[in-house]
């Protein structure tokens, strides 16, 4: 058994595709639209991947506040950072801290839908 992927709706497709795949380094494996419109675009890395959901008629409300946070694997946590500073993206909720008893390095930034972003560096 396995998780196969997280699917979140979004409100803007083209801004969640730029800070996933051109902020995070994500890559998109797939999409397509269904016959209700919605737009699946599916972005992930080696381990997973997350199904983003679009309605472009607007008609799907957007409730970041329901979820604590998803979190993404990268390599360098204070990179990932600065790149998605200098891009303007959506704000850094904590700045990049490591937590020795788990072996990580940690920062939580908001994506362009509000959702938290867990970033996630494991130390060697």
């Amino acid at each position: 058994m396995d998780i196969i992927h997280t699917a979140l709706w979004v409100s803007d497709i083209d801004r969640t595709r730029e800070f996933y795949i051109d902020g995070l380094g994500l890559e998109e494996n797939w999409s397509f639209t269904g016959d209700d419109g919605v737009e699946n675009v599916y972005i992930g890395g080696e381990h997973g991947e997350f199904q983003f959901k679009y309605d472009p008629d607007g008609e799907t409300d957007i409730d970041s506040g329901s979820m604590a946070h998803v979190a993404v694997g990268v390599d360098s946590t204070d990179e990932t950072v600065e790149r998605l500073v200098e891009r303007e993206d959506p704000p850094v909720e904590t700045e990049p801290t490591t937590m020795d008893e788990i072996g990580v390095r940690v920062a939580f930034v908001e994506d362009p839908n509000g959702y938290v972003v867990e970033l996630v560096e494991e130390l060697e």
